[in-house]
């Protein structure tokens, strides 16, 4: 199966054209140019949009406006290439590039969000469950990196590509491909949009 798959929750945008489990390309940018980047990956692959298959699409959680952007674009790229679309947690693709490692994401207000227990939840970086030895990845490990090695817990260096959640990983956990609109983000916490003013 040709899958596109391609992830806009956090800072870094991540995308790849995967056939049968072969990665044929991948690339990292910023969401706002991830168009541009799907378009050169199926020129790069010498594929046409009616070839694909399958799109993959990181829900989150992760930023409300990269969320969008990205649910959007595959939805649009899913009714107009008539390709079934599936949606794969961002803090999984993050886990699947580290196994055993906790996946973090910076949530932004003095928050991350995290697998605890299997659960997506949203919490301080000081509420974050830390053990002894335990590997950190993604952007909130980062940010947070001194608080999470205070406490035993350990955190690649800034530069490592674990920090990812790789797109590849998406087109490997998606599953169920179907219609764009049943498709929906993790968004763990009401966006500030959403919030009554005080």
């Amino acid at each position: 199966m040709l899958i596109l798959a391609f992830d806009t929750a956090t800072d870094r945008a991540t995308s790849a054209l995967v056939w049968d489990g072969e990665v044929l390309g991948e690339l990292t940018s910023r969401p706002v140019t991830v168009l541009e980047d799907l378009d050169a990956l199926l020129r790069r692959g010498g594929v046409r949009d009616t070839q694909v298959e399958g799109i993959a699409v990181g829900i989150g959680p992760g930023s409300f406006t990269g969320l969008r952007m990205g649910l959007i674009t595959a939805r649009t790229l899913s009714f107009a290439w008539g390709a079934g679309l599936a949606g794969v947690s961002t803090l999984a693709a993050l886990a699947a590039g580290a196994p055993g490692a906790l996946p973090v994401i910076d949530a932004r207000r003095r928050e991350v969000f995290a697998l605890v227990g299997g659960e997506p939840v949203v919490v301080g970086p000081a509420d974050l469950p830390v053990e002894q030895g335990r590997t950190h990845v993604g952007d909130g490990a980062v940010r947070y990196r001194e608080e999470i090695e205070r406490r035993g817990g350990e955190v690649p260096p800034d530069e490592s590509e674990l920090h990812l959640p790789h797109a590849r990983f998406h087109a490997e956990l998606a599953r169920d491909f179907g219609a764009p609109d049943l498709v929906e983000p993790m968004y763990l916490r009401i966006p500030d949009v959403d919030k009554p003013r005080t």
